[in-house]
């Protein structure tokens, strides 16, 4: 009967067959060298799809309080893929996704015969699909603390080392937990206090998803992230810590056709391709090369609502072209709609709100806001690209960037007193 129960209780309907880890990691043996006691301290915030115009579109009093007071672009531009994957890992490395290997929120390796989904908890903790050196590592490398609630890649030992104080992405933990973990590692003994910390909101881009960019359900999620931000913000203000902040966001968000939907064309035999699922950029991996050439021009001919390129001749501005790809996992082909339209594989009728699309499109654009006593007040720039953050951030902490890079510190140097 004992080995019965655990078998009874997974088949009835609303058993709970998986505990959601809600605990802090805690990497020990750990501390500050003297020399990084003395930094400021960066919190870095991502706000997943806070499209480069949502503060202003619904009136985000605190972020818009706190921009004014500090630096302000006027947008910030996604890698190619505009994908949430590929852009956070862009944001903490300052390489492109061809350079950093995350090439899409789904996609396949050859050498590993293996497809890597965001999905996928064990691909997800697997150290060798992530490259580059996340601020977090460099951190830890050069004797100073850092901590994450929630950014991609945190979660795995990158080159072996994770952030000494990290989560398990969950959407357990209510935000006034997830705030008070903050003001705990800030108030930690200086030799064990983290300097450099990442914050993660997913609940813009899921609303928007859901509901559209211009729903109610969306308009409340830039809300709660606004007064979020608000109240973490009076939280390190009573520290009085030198706190810098900076906002960004992975990617913006648009409305897309749900009736009219793409197909995967005739032309593509789909058992000589690997074609992982997408739906604003399918890759083509081919399992005999023969066929890519034959297939690119039979699809050359189909191609109406659809662009198709060979891996080679991508356009120049994703920096995804074959010679851009490091590890070896943009498809052969490429196969990637035309605004407004999707491919529906899966033959799904999709949610409204969607991004991935060309990253110098306009709806794509994402959101940089920074304010701190590092940074210049009032000021206004333009758009530039999310490469550049990382040396930037690397600077404010006075920490050597060790490794090429594609972020000029240059770039945002301005911005900074």
């Amino acid at each position: 009967m004992r080995r019965i129960l655990p078998l009874l209780l997974l088949l009835l309907p609303g058993a709970v067959v998986a505990q959601v880890d809600t605990t802090q990691k805690i990497i020990e043996g750990r501390i500050n060298t003297a020399e990084q006691q003395q930094k400021p301290y960066v919190i870095l915030i991502s706000a997943d799809g806070f499209r480069y115009d949502l503060a202003d579109k619904y009136n985000a009093e605190n972020i818009k309080r706190l921009r004014s007071a500090g630096v302000a672009a006027a947008s910030m531009q996604p890698s190619y893929p505009s994908l949430t994957f590929p852009n956070h890992y862009t944001i903490v490395t300052g390489l492109y996704p061809s350079h950093h290997g995350l090439v899409d929120n789904t996609f396949f390796d050859a050498q590993k015969n293996a497809t890597y989904k965001m999905s996928n908890r064990k691909a997800v903790g697997d150290s060798s699909y992530y490259g580059g050196t996340p601020l977090w590592v460099l951190a830890e490398q050069q004797g100073m603390l850092s901590a994450s609630f929630y950014w991609v890649g945190s979660e795995t030992a990158v080159q072996g080392i994770r952030p000494t104080y990290y989560y398990l992405y969950n959407d357990k933990i209510d935000i006034d937990t997830r705030i008070q973990a903050v003001k705990n590692w800030l108030t930690l003994p200086p030799e064990k206090r983290p300097h450099m910390i990442t914050f993660y909101f997913p609940e813009v881009d899921h609303e928007e998803h859901t509901y559209g960019v211009d729903s109610r359900q969306t308009e409340e999620a830039v809300r709660f992230v606004d007064e979020s931000v608000g109240k973490m913000v009076r939280m390190t203000d009573s520290l009085q810590l030198p706190v810098n902040y900076v906002f960004v966001s992975d990617h913006g968000m648009t409305a897309i056709d749900t009736l009219h939907t793409l197909q995967l064309p005739a032309a593509i035999d789909t058992t000589q391709f690997t074609i992982p699922d997408g739906d604003l950029l399918l890759h083509l991996y081919a399992k005999d090369k023969s066929f890519i050439k034959p297939t690119y021009k039979a699809l050359k001919k189909q191609a109406v609502d659809f662009d198709v390129y060979l891996a080679k001749n991508a356009p120049r501005h994703w920096h995804y072209r074959k010679k851009d790809d490091g590890y070896h996992r943009i498809g052969d082909l490429l196969l990637v709609p035309k605004y407004p339209k999707v491919f529906n594989l899966k033959n799904r009728k999709p949610h409204p709100g969607r991004h991935g699309y060309d990253n110098a499109m306009q709806d794509m654009q994402a959101s940089f806001y920074a304010w701190g006593p590092a940074f210049k007040e009032n000021l206004q720039i333009g758009s530039f690209s999310n490469v550049h953050v990382y040396p930037m951030i690397a600077k404010m902490l006075g920490l050597k960037v060790t490794g090429k890079i594609d972020g000029k510190e240059k770039v945002l140097n301005g911005i900074l007193k």
